[in-house]
């Protein structure tokens, strides 16, 4: 499974990367439209929003495949190692039950319906449905990292 994580951590790298170059030219496009030209684009405020979305719930899934989200571990730090590893399974399994109650469950739903109700976006007339997909795609990412990290004991501490 390590050969797999990594390499769906590598495309996911790469498509945030991807993200984040299209959401800086965006707002440069928005300043200069705005200052310069006098002009400011219709769309800009909107796409910088939607693409916010995208790049914070996928990169909250990508940290957590790299074993590098923000923890508060004083009580993991002062565990026995066998404790540890105990705090650990438990913790591993309270992310699962996250992900697939509120990010899969919770995500398709509300994309669902806002497909369903043909939910559109003012600036863009883009269907809200595909700016909420992040939610279940992320979900099944994270779902995936910390399955992968009950089953091989590796939670990167």
């Amino acid at each position: 499974m390590g050969a797999l994580r990594k390499t769906v951590n590598n495309v996911l790298e790469k498509v945030l990367i991807f993200l984040m170059g299209i959401l800086v030219l965006d707002v440069l496009w928005q300043v200069f439209s705005r200052y310069l030209l006098s002009s400011p684009s219709s769309f800009t405020d909107e796409m910088a929003g939607f693409l916010l979305i995208w790049v914070g719930l996928l990169g909250a899934a990508y940290v957590s495949g790299r074993n590098e989200h923000l923890a508060i571990d004083l009580l993991i730090q002062k565990s026995t190692p066998e404790r540890q590893r105990l705090l650990h399974k438990i913790i591993s399994v309270l992310i699962i039950f996250f992900a697939i109650t509120v990010l899969i469950i919770g995500g398709s739903w509300l994309a669902y319906t806002r497909f369903a109700l043909d939910v559109r976006s003012a600036a863009l007339d883009l269907p809200l449905g595909y700016v909420y997909l992040v939610l279940p795609f992320s979900g099944f990412l994270i779902l995936f990292f910390s399955v992968s990290d009950l089953v091989s004991g590796d939670f990167g501490s």
